[in-house]
């Protein structure tokens, strides 16, 4: 059998998968932040999985969480003499730029951890000056006189040659978790090359120890850890590269977007997830997108990861009224505990779910298949403190919470879509996320978008997608030169080496399978700082390939050199034997019931999606439950159910 778990801000999702009999099941329970194994044993027993030969395939939270609330282990770092500094100066941009007096932000390592080492590479990778032993020893007494938790080795130009980052890794006290930028980043920029490896020594033991505990409470477990990139690692590699981490529970997302949508035949998709903390949002052109720009928080994280925007908008976000009478929603969110005040956990603050439930597009006894019920009463208690403070009645203000969270998220679709040059109109919106459903139509009207695609089991895609995605290992290093002076031979000498330790890495969770290996370059032209990924081709038409892309990208292509920046390499293993049920409905009766919904003057239909049959047409206004989302159809749209459950929306 194998289980996929997504950890989220609210709730923990889970799906099992029958590989015998190809059946499914769905499952969620509410997070437990500070010991996020507890919600996913008490998952495991609520479905009554025996864990011994179990696969495991996990998305967490807790390497990210670490990161933003800035409660990872004590960390010191080592660099260069004169180059203590970089971490903190960064940069040097300032998120306010006429702010004479921005808010200091304490660094990620304070000064007192920061350590210099007398020695030198230059440009070429030639020693310019090596640390002596008497350094050496000088510097593992200051180690242990600070006793940290984790190191993080970050040498000027190591890309180049790694060999003094080794001696001074071997060097180090045992008992302590070491990240070398070598082995983590081995690429150019001193501070993103910084910063990265560090945040790698700075959740290394937590994530370690969390991975641990996970494996002994699910005993005899075979698991794996979804990565920032979209594919599934070994518990030992997750461990030991947490950095890639970071954006786990939104990769299994994207994932199992790509692999539903790819069943209704849509490969050209804009995504939004939103869950009970944050909405994320992405483009898949066919192929998942990929970036080394993203940031997590204040850090700027240089692995690569799917390319998505994060915003604060999700069913927990809460609404206030500030001092000037303005509505304001997000980004503070009320989680799993206490909750909207719909959970009845003691929370009081108005919350996007709240305002669903007084607007009857929620309904209170089919919240999570009927197992947990939640209280009108108190979200119009809630949401009514707001209409109060907007001098305006329970349901305008249920209505302007809902828009200006929509707002929110229309807006962060643009700046996937529409700030980069493509029509949201030549795309499908696919929506998931336990709250996704009750929006889609929505923003599909604001983009102008004639199809929307609600996914079979959108509630859990994220848990989905993990068991849908291949292990994958990426690899790459800073190789800098004119590419019309490079030597082919050369280049595809270097990438069959990244290769080869992608594959090693990767060994360990796919075995000696089938693995295939894809190879990019970065690109930019002489004196750009930002690059450009192409996949790799050996033949003079690169170069012409690099200006094309660029003219797309920007509106010009230049007469100036082409340089090549980075080789990147990424194994994949064999694809998981996960395969989508073809849908049968569990009974023939669709429609269950009716709903009040504000704004239409007769009850409104209410049908449960596990009874809709295949070709089923579902007329708007309409609800459609199901145990983990429920979905708004909105006046101007219908919804055809096909072969596989999904819900594909069509603008009337």
């Amino acid at each position: 059998m194998y289980l996929g778990i997504d950890t989220g801000g609210t709730f923990t999702d889970f799906i099992l998968f029958d590989e015998a009999t190809r059946g499914i099941r769905i499952h969620k329970v509410l997070s437990t932040p500070d010991a996020p194994e507890r919600a996913i044993m008490q998952g495991i027993r609520d479905l009554g999985v025996d864990t011994h030969g179990l696969t495991l395939v996990h998305g967490s939270t807790v390497a990210t969480n670490a990161v933003l609330e800035g409660k990872g282990v004590r960390t010191a770092y080592i660099t260069n003499t004169g180059l203590a500094d970089v971490l903190t100066i960064g940069r040097q941009a300032r998120k306010e730029l006429y702010n004479l007096q921005p808010k200091k932000t304490p660094p990620l390592i304070p000064a007192e951890l920061c350590l210099e080492v007398n020695a030198r590479l230059d440009a070429h990778g030639h020693a310019l000056r090596l640390a002596g032993d008497d350094e050496l020893t000088r510097m593992c007494r200051q180690i242990e006189a600070l006793a940290p938790r984790a190191v993080a080795i970050n040498l000027l130009f190591s890309f180049l040659d790694d060999s003094e980052e080794k001696r001074i890794e071997a060097a180090l006290p045992g008992g302590v978790f070491i990240s070398r930028s070598s082995d983590v980043l081995p690429e150019y920029k001193e501070y993103e090359r910084g910063i990265t490896t560090t945040l790698n020594a700075y959740i290394g033991p937590l994530m370690q120890g969390y991975l641990q505990k996970l494996e002994q409470q699910a005993e005899g477990c075979r698991l794996a850890v979804m990565q920032s990139s979209g594919g599934t690692a070994s518990a030992h590699n997750a461990g030991r590269y947490p950095v890639q981490l970071l954006l786990s529970g939104p990769a299994g997302g994207l994932r199992g977007a790509q692999f539903i949508a790819a069943k209704a035949g849509f490969e050209r998709l804009l995504t939004f997830d939103m869950g009970g903390t944050s909405t994320d949002v992405s483009i898949i052109d066919r192929d998942i997108g990929f970036t080394t720009e993203a940031h997590i928080g204040d850090y700027p994280v240089a692995v690569p990861m799917v390319d998505m925007h994060t915003i604060g908008a999700g069913g927990g976000s809460i609404a206030r009224v500030d001092a000037g009478g303005l509505l304001l929603v997000g980004p503070e969110s009320a989680g799993a505990d206490p909750g909207p005040a719909c959970y009845g956990n003691g929370g009081v603050d108005a919350a996007v779910t709240d305002a669903n439930v007084v607007l009857g597009r929620l309904l209170p006894r089919s919240f999570l298949g009927g197992h947990m019920t939640l209280d009108s009463s108190k979200s119009e208690q809630a949401v009514g403190r707001v209409a109060d403070a907007l001098g305006m009645n329970i349901f305008e203000a249920a209505s302007g919470i809902i828009a200006v969270v929509n707002d929110h998220m229309v807006r962060a679709l643009r700046v996937m879509s529409v700030q980069r040059g493509e029509d949201p109109r030549d795309y499908t919106l696919v929506s998931f996320g336990g709250a996704g459903g009750l929006h889609v139509c929505a923003l599909a009207d604001a983009l102008g978008m004639q199809r929307a695609l609600v996914p079979v089991n959108a509630g859990v895609l994220s848990a989905l997608g993990m068991l849908a995605a291949e292990p994958s290992r990426e690899r790459s290093r800073t190789l800098r030169r004119l590419l019309a002076d490079c030597d082919r031979t050369e280049l595809e000498h270097a990438l069959r080496e990244l290769e080869q330790q992608a594959r090693d890495e990767l060994r360990e969770i796919a075995g000696d399978g089938n693995m295939n290996a894809s190879y990019s370059v970065d690109l930019r032209y002489r004196g750009q700082s930002y690059t450009l990924n192409l996949d790799w081709n050996s033949s003079a038409m690169l170069e012409q390939e690099f200006h094309r892309l660029h003219e797309s990208r920007y509106g010009h292509y230049m007469e100036i050199p082409v340089e090549l920046v980075n080789l990147r390499v990424r194994v994949l293993g064999q694809k998981p034997p996960f395969e989508l049920p073809v849908w049968v409905p569990e009974s023939t009766k669709a429609g269950i019931g009716e709903a009040r919904v504000y704004g239409f003057v007769q009850p409104v239909p209410v049908y449960a999606r596990n009874s809709l049959a295949v070709g089923q047409i579902v007329d708007a206004p309409a609800l459609v439950t199901e145990p983990t989302a429920t979905t708004w159809i909105d006046s101007g749209w219908r919804a055809r159910v096909d072969a596989w459950g999904n819900l594909l929306l069509q603008k009337l």
